[in-house]
């Protein structure tokens, strides 16, 4: 008679219960890392998200060109029996009207109101009210014909008007300067104005025009071509910027 072999029923049961305890094992440690590594694409996503909509750093608006802006400068004229820069009288109340749209550009709308020159004073400018349209672009006011007033960040020598006596040129400077004026004290950065002469030396009148960043001009000269010592300063007495 052959034998038959007896299986004990209870450990059978243990060995179908263990086998599907490691079967459900198996199958929770797979979705857990499906569930990491979807966490893990999720956060570098977010991340990559994050940067991309990073606000840059606003540009500072260095020439205050902000409707309601105005300044206020007081011209003073050198004195060759004292020495010394003497008031005019002469005032200039500049103010920025409006922005307009001129070729595709904004420019902005600027007054200048002058008073106190019924002398006609020789580089102060005359009564009344003048107007110009100036806006700025990678550093540089600009004129609503292109012509570039001042800049902030191009030192190469710039030829503003060619004639057979010489030619004036500007040149932006790498000095910084503190000017106490009327309206306070600044840091500022100045272009120096002169002209270059037929045989290629430099006349000995000298014009500078200190710009601080968020204020506008502060103080400029206007000089005589054969002469070294200012004829007028200007000077920003008060201003009111937003």
């Amino acid at each position: 008679m052959p034998r038959v072999k007896l299986v004990n029923q209870p450990n059978q049961q243990l060995y179908s219960t263990q086998l599907r305890l490691l079967i459900n094992l198996k199958s929770t440690f797979i979705m857990l890392r499906i569930l990491i590594t979807v966490c893990l694409v999720a956060c570098l996503m977010s991340c990559s998200s994050d940067d991309a909509q990073t606000p840059e750093t606003p540009t500072s608006n260095f020439y205050a060109l902000t409707v309601g802006n105005s300044w206020v400068y007081k011209n003073y004229k050198y004195n060759q029996n004292s020495q010394a820069y003497e008031d005019t009288g002469v005032v200039d109340a500049i103010s920025i009207m409006s922005s307009e749209a001129i070729d595709g550009n904004t420019y902005y709308k600027f007054k200048t109101l002058t008073t106190g020159n019924e002398a006609q004073i020789t580089y102060c400018n005359p009564n009344g009210e003048h107007f110009e349209y100036l806006r700025e672009d990678q550093g540089n006011l600009i004129f609503s014909d292109g012509t570039v007033k001042f800049t902030n960040n191009d030192y190469t020598v710039r030829t503003l008007d060619e004639n057979d006596w010489g030619n004036i040129v500007e040149q932006l400077t790498a000095n910084t300067t503190t000017l106490n004026v009327e309206a306070g004290t600044f840091n500022c950065i100045n272009s120096e104005r002169y002209v270059m002469l037929p045989d290629g030396e430099q006349a000995p009148g000298l014009d500078r025009f200190y710009y601080a960043d968020g204020f506008g001009l502060i103080y400029d000269t206007s000089s005589f071509v054969s002469n070294d010592i200012p004829v007028v300063i200007r000077r920003l007495d008060s201003y009111n910027i937003q």
